[in-house]
C-alpha cells in the first residue's frame, strides 16, 4: 500500500532512528496534500530515506509511529502486535491465572501501539483510544483482539469519549464493539471488585496499583489505615485482608464512596472495621488529628500539562506535609504521583520538603513504580508515569 508521505526537516530523523515513537509538528518540513487526521502515513527523512509508518494527528505530536520499517498496517499487523502483548503478559504470570483475571493487555508505546490501551477484566476487555488513528481503527482492532484472545474474552467495550482530542470532533460514543456484558465483577489477587467501565475513571479501575496494593497488605496488620483519594477502594480491601485494625476510605466523590462500599462488601460483608467518608482530602486530614498509623495518598494527576508543573509540586508538598503532621509516630506512609510530567526526583523533593516542614524523621522503605503489565518502552522514557514512596515516619 502506498501511504501519503510526511517529510522531516534536516536532522529531525535522529530521534526516530533511536526508535522514539513520536514526530513533533515542528519537525515536519512538508507533507502530501489532503492528509486526514488518523490516517496512516509514511515518514521519510530530509533526504527521502524511508523511516517508518505511523498515525497522523493534528497537534504537537503529529505522528505516532507504528513501525520503524516499511509495513502495511492490516489485520496481520494488528494480530502480530496484539499477540506479542499477550505473550508478554503470559511470560510475567498475569494472563491465564485463576486468582487474577485483571491485567493490562496493551499499554500504548510500551507495547509498540502508541495511542491504544486495552485492559482485561474477567471476560470483558475495555479498549481505549488516545489518538484519532486508533479510534479510526477500532473495529479492525476489536476483531483482531477477539481472534488473539479467543475464549479468554467474550466482550469488548470501547471507552474513549474523554480520551480523544476534543477538537477532532469525532462524535465518539462509549459502547460494546463485541458482545455485551452486565457482569462487572473481576478478580485481582483473589479479591473481588466491581468495575465501572461505563462511567468510571480510566477504564474503570486503577490496575497500575495492583502490586503496590499487595505490598500495602503486608504492612496493614493491626494498623489504623486511612486511604485518601480511595476511588473504588482498592487499597482499602487489601488492607482489610492484611488484618488492619480499622480502615477509613475518603474521597470527594459520592459515587466513588458508594463503589468503595460495594467492593468492601463483596469481600468482607458486614465487617465493622471499614468506614467511608465523602470529604475533601485536605479538610479530612486537618480534622482527623494524629490518629492513623498507615496512610495512603494516591491523588489524581495534579498536572497534565507542563504549565501546571509548579503548582502540582506545591500541591504534592502541601498534601504530604499534612499527612506527616497527622500520622502517628512509627507510622507508614504510601505516597504516589501519577503525573507523567512530574519526574521521580521532583516528586521525591516535594515529599522531602514536606517532611522537613513537618519536622519528622523519615526513612524510605520502598521506591514504587508501575507494574510489569504497564511496560516502559526503553526508547520512550516518558512512559514511566507512576512513582511512589513507602516511608517510615518516626
Amino acid at each position: 500500500m502506498n501511504y501519503k508521505t510526511i517529510q522531516l526537516k534536516r536532522g529531525k530523523e535522529e530521534s526516530l532512528k533511536r526508535f522514539h515513537p513520536w514526530v513533533f509538528s515542528g519537525a515536519i518540513l512538508k507533507a502530501d496534500d489532503a492528509i486526514e487526521e488518523g490516517e496512516v502515513v509514511s515518514v521519510v527523512s530530509h533526504q527521502g530515506e524511508h523511516i517508518g509508518v505511523g498515525h497522523y494527528q493534528i497537534g504537537s505530536i503529529a505522528v505516532r509511529m507504528l513501525a520503524f520499517e516499511e509495513v502495511v498496517v492490516d489485520d496481520a499487523f494488528w494480530l502480530s502486535r496484539l499477540d506479542a502483548a499477550l505473550q508478554v503478559r503470559r511470560s510475567i504470570g498475569l494472563a491465564d491465572v485463576a486468582h487474577n483475571d485483571t491485567f493490562r493487555l496493551v499499554h500504548g508505546e510500551g507495547d509498540n501501539l502508541p495511542g491504544l490501551v486495552i485492559d482485561c477484566y474477567g471476560k470483558t476487555a475495555v479498549m481505549q483510544a488516545h489518538s484519532v488513528g486508533m479510534h479510526m481503527a477500532r473495529i479492525q482492532i476489536a476483531r483482531c483482539l477477539k481472534e488473539v484472545m479467543g475464549s479468554r474474552i467474550d466482550h469488548i467495550f470501547y471507552k474513549s469519549e474523554t480520551t480523544l482530542p476534543f477538537k477532532a470532533d469525532l462524535g465518539q460514543e462509549n459502547g460494546f464493539l463485541y458482545g455485551e456484558s452486565h457482569d462487572d465483577t473481576a478478580t485481582e489477587n483473589g479479591l473481588l471488585f466491581h468495575v465501572d467501565w461505563l462511567r468510571g475513571q480510566k477504564t474503570g479501575f486503577f490496575i497500575d496499583q495492583r502490586e503496590n496494593r499487595r505490598l500495602l497488605e503486608q504492612y496493614a496488620r493491626g494498623r489504623k489505615v486511612l486511604n485518601m483519594f480511595c476511588y473504588t477502594g482498592g487499597f482499602s480491601f487489601y488492607a482489610m485482608r492484611g488484618e488492619a485494625a480499622l480502615v477509613h476510605s475518603v474521597d470527594s466523590s459520592a459515587k466513588a464512596i458508594e463503589l468503595t462500599k460495594q467492593n468492601v462488601e463483596l469481600n468482607f460483608p458486614g465487617d465493622p472495621r471499614h468506614q467511608a467518608y465523602c470529604s475533601d482530602a485536605f479538610k479530612f486530614l486537618q480534622e482527623s488529628g494524629r490518629f492513623y498509623d498507615l496512610i495512603i495518598l494516591d491523588p489524581p494527576a495534579f498536572a497534565k500539562h507542563r504549565s501546571a508543573l509548579h503548582n502540582a509540586l506545591k500541591g504534592y508538598t502541601r498534601l504530604n506535609n499534612k499527612a506527616f503532621e497527622q500520622i502517628e509516630p512509627g507510622g507508614i506512609l504510601f505516597t504516589f504521583s501519577c503525573s507523567q510530567i512530574v519526574t521521580k526526583d521532583q516528586f521525591r523533593n516535594a515529599v522531602f520538603t514536606a517532611a522537613a516542614q513537618a519536622r519528622r524523621k523519615v526513612r524510605i522503605l520502598h521506591q514504587l513504580h508501575q507494574p510489569a503489565d504497564h511496560p516502559v518502552n526503553i526508547y520512550h522514557p516518558e512512559g514511566e508515569y507512576l512513582k511512589g514512596l513507602v516511608l517510615y515516619v518516626e
